[in-house]
């Protein structure tokens, strides 16, 4: 899915718990999610921390949209 929406000249971030996955499904702008229960959050940090963490990760995906790839990129934090 994230290919056809690609090809519709809208950028799509993928944000994903197993990077190995998506690179073999072909998204071209990926993000590493936090952890397979919990992909864009973690439970066990205090409420502050765990906003900061969500912000990077958003923060993270604003970036990876705004670039140009030519290729498979992942965008660490």
């Amino acid at each position: 899915m994230v290919k056809e929406i690609e090809r519709a000249g809208i950028p799509v971030v993928h944000i994903c718990t197993v990077v190995p996955i998506s690179l073999t499904v072909g998204a071209n702008r990926i993000v590493p999610a936090v952890a397979i229960p919990y992909p864009l959050g973690d439970p066990n940090l205090p409420a502050a921390e765990e906003k900061k963490l969500r912000a990077r990760l958003v923060e993270n995906c604003l970036k990876a949209l705004e670039t140009e790839v030519s290729s498979q990129t992942v965008f660490d934090n």
